[in-house]
């Protein structure tokens, strides 16, 4: 259903699909908007390709179904063998799982030690590598002192709501703050847990390698700082990020990561280890020696992204101000992409997307955690189809 407060932007969209870029703008927060300072689309691309970039294909993306309704804060996601999920609120702390098919909602239970205020709270989620034989589920949360990650048993034999066993912390004492804690996790090609950071609020945290705070880290199962990490005994992987919320990688295991920007631009950024992303000195693309340029950005309006995934040869991103599902080619790209905009205005705020197989996509809308206008049925988990 077309939600009433962006109708006629959209339909000047139907006529142009390149919306413009935007940034999460803002300690004000990052993904706040509200219907009267909802963005109208705009007809003009984050950033124009450079000379000799092949030029943008088409795309489309196009809900299918919504699998499942009236979620409450949702924030993290995680595939289950089977096709089944696991979500989470972040302000309620509890974890449920999703049928896949049916979309019917089981908790498993609630995590202890979980301090939800402002951006933080229970966020992201992700299966051991060894899930088949641990059944070990990690997430990431913020407690009254830190964030950390920790991982619990799931034993689907106990009843509903005393399935998860107790917290193992495996990373404690990133930077926590009202605002910009990150919270993206994902295990990577390499079976390595990675875990996006960000910097409080506190601009400095970002630029200083001992600080975990807006960075994204590499660690073991264990939480131990991943071998052939850049930075002797560091769990750093990259640094200068101000926000990272989104993590994902491609066919050629390249790793990609969505960042909120304060005023300017947001952004996303391929990840190489041990480059620095250049917050707060640099924001976009500041063409200045030692920083690591994004592949492409985004106006403060039109983005403030959060999770993205990886499918037919684009890296998909969720907007939240900007209440749009950005589509960025990656595949044979190298250097600056052309990112199109689909489902603008048309679900609310988009927090979290997951590749489901082939040319499927999950999607999570985010309009209940108190910066939305949650509507009848929200929060909801979309099937969407793309290409």
């Amino acid at each position: 259903m077309q939600r009433p407060a962006v109708t006629a932007a959209l339909a000047a969209a139907a006529l142009v699909l390149t919306a413009g870029c935007s940034s999460g703008g803002s300690d004000a927060p990052d993904n706040a908007k509200s219907a009267e300072s909802r963005p109208a689309p705009s007809d003009k691309s984050s950033g124009k390709p450079r000379a000799g970039d092949a030029p943008p294909e088409k795309g489309s993306a196009k809900v299918t179904k919504t699998l499942t309704e009236n979620l409450k804060s949702p924030w993290g996601l995680a595939p289950l063998p089977g096709g089944d999920l696991l979500v989470s609120s972040r302000d309620e702390g509890t974890i449920t799982r999703v049928d896949g098919e049916t979309g019917k909602k089981t908790e498993l239970g609630s995590v202890p030690g979980v301090s939800p205020a402002g951006e933080g709270g229970l966020m992201g989620l992700a299966l051991s590598p060894s899930y088949a034989s641990d059944h070990m589920v990690y997430a990431y949360f913020t407690t009254e002192s830190d964030n950390r990650i920790a991982r619990m048993l799931y034993d689907e034999k106990k009843p509903s709501g005393q399935q998860l066993g107790a917290p193992d912390t495996v990373f404690k004492d990133i930077p926590k703050g009202v605002v910009h804690n990150g919270g993206r996790i994902a295990f990577g090609p390499d079976k390595m847990l990675y875990a996006g950071t960000g910097e409080t609020g506190d601009t400095g945290l970002a630029q200083d390698k001992k600080s975990l705070g807006g960075k994204i880290l590499r660690l073991t199962a264990d939480g131990d700082p991943a071998p052939g990490n850049p930075f002797d005994d560091s769990p750093v992987y990259s640094y200068g990020h101000r926000n990272v919320q989104g993590l994902a990688w491609d066919e050629e295991k390249r790793l990609w990561a969505a960042e909120f920007g304060q005023d300017t631009w947001d952004e996303l950024n391929e990840i190489k280890a041990g480059d620095n992303y250049g917050w707060p000195e640099v924001e976009g693309k500041g063409d200045e020696e030692g920083f690591h340029d994004p592949v492409a950005q985004w106006k403060t309006s039109d983005a403030s992204p959060s999770g993205i995934a990886y499918a037919e040869g684009s890296v998909w991103m969720a907007g939240l101000r900007g209440e749009r599902l950005w589509r960025i080619p990656v595949r044979g790209v190298d250097g600056t992409a052309e990112p199109r905009a689909f489902l603008e205005g048309e679900h609310g705020r988009l927090r979290t997307v997951l590749a489901a197989g082939g040319d499927k996509l999950w999607v999570v809308t985010n309009e209940t955690d108190s910066r939305g206008t949650p509507e009848k049925g929200d929060d909801k988990i979309l099937e969407v189809t793309v290409k």
